[in-house]
């Protein structure tokens, strides 16, 4: 089986599980020595911005089960009290999609991270755990997965990436809602391949510096 296609009879060969795994060690270990000085630059920032931790854990849900997916914190520390932000629309739009646009629970820091992504930067260590890979289904907490129903093992087949399909080919603007959400992620999981995965990598940036998606 070649290993830039991927999947044989819809389950990624064992050579494109090694590739992947290899690269996602190396360019994880690498970012992270590279970005350390960065990394520390933007802790210091949130701390002045706002009190609370510099890093956000959110409980999600994998390959190998629940695991802390960590982020730099972007959100005011009380930031679970919904009520105390949202009005009763926001509070179930919110709930229904997981997400909502001008949130007036991000710092002014954290919308910069937001926008460029860089909150995202601290996942880096959770590929190189095992618990996330560069590429691949966006991770989602234990309640998400009601939105794909029967789907639901297939998603949790394939560890959940930093960036992938959905969020290069429409990202927010592919809700749960609509159920473009759950198509994009699929696609990725029942087509995925090196070449796929090289694909995503650079439309990651051009989506990036585009800001195609993000709030």
């Amino acid at each position: 089986m070649n290993a830039l296609a991927g999947t044989a009879g819809g389950y990624p060969c064992k050579m494109y599980r090694i590739i992947k795994r290899t690269f996602d060690i190396m360019l994880s270990a690498a970012g992270l020595v590279a970005a350390f000085p960065f990394l520390l630059m933007i802790g210091v920032l949130i701390k002045l911005d706002s009190p609370g931790p510099v890093i956000y854990k959110r409980w999600c849900k994998g390959k190998k089960g629940l695991y802390a997916m960590l982020k730099f914190r972007t959100m005011f520390q009380d930031a679970d009290n919904l009520e105390k932000y949202f009005s009763p629309d926001q509070v179930e739009r919110y709930r229904k999609n997981i997400k909502l646009p001008d949130d007036p629970r991000i710092t002014r820091i954290g919308r910069i991270l937001r926008k460029t992504s860089m909150d995202e930067l601290p996942q880096l260590v959770n590929v190189l755990k095992g618990e996330m890979s560069l590429i691949g289904p966006r991770p989602v907490v234990p309640d998400e997965l009601r939105y794909y129903g029967n789907a639901a093992d297939e998603i949790l087949s394939v560890k959940p990436g930093i960036t992938g399909y959905w969020q290069t080919h429409g990202r927010s603007g592919c809700t749960y809602e609509s159920g473009e959400r759950q198509k994009k992620e699929l696609y990725y999981v029942r087509h995925q391949s090196l070449l796929l995965d090289i694909q995503i990598f650079f439309l990651t940036f051009a989506a990036v510096f585009s800001r195609t998606g993000t709030y």
